[in-house]
């Protein structure tokens, strides 16, 4: 399992690995391709990586909404950022799924002028780390 970002008085950008079998917890690396702290993003499992994308940062005003994230590398302990071009637009608690080769999606709510906006659009995110 892994678990990364939320917010404790700021947003927060670390996270852990569980080990259910050794029941332990392993700090994930941070480094330069670590995604800003956000919370009310979404992670996805590809099989091999994880991906992490939008959310927010609620400790700014206006609030700040991600579109972007990044793939963290469980194996080498690394983090890769990916191009946001064509990304949908800054979102938080939207769904997000992975299909096999891309992450789609969709919905969420931003508040671009302090109003909530619903969003009812998404898209697809090519995330090559390459």
């Amino acid at each position: 399992m892994i678990v990364w970002g939320g917010y404790r008085l700021s947003p927060l950008n670390d996270g852990g690995r569980y080990n259910p079998v050794t029941d332990t917890w392993i700090p994930m690396a941070i480094d330069a391709d670590t995604p800003a702290g956000r919370s009310s993003h979404t992670g996805v499992w590809t099989g091999s990586e994880y991906i992490v994308w939008g959310g927010r940062d609620s400790s700014t005003n206006p609030d700040t909404y991600f579109n972007d994230g990044a793939i963290y590398d469980p194996i080498t302990d690394q983090w890769f950022s990916f191009s946001s071009t064509d990304a949908p637009s800054g979102r938080r608690s939207h769904t997000a799924t992975w299909t096999g080769t891309d992450m789609i999606v969709w919905g969420g709510a931003n508040a671009p002028s302090g109003t909530t906006v619903y969003l009812d659009d998404g898209g697809r995110l090519w995330c090559d780390p390459n």
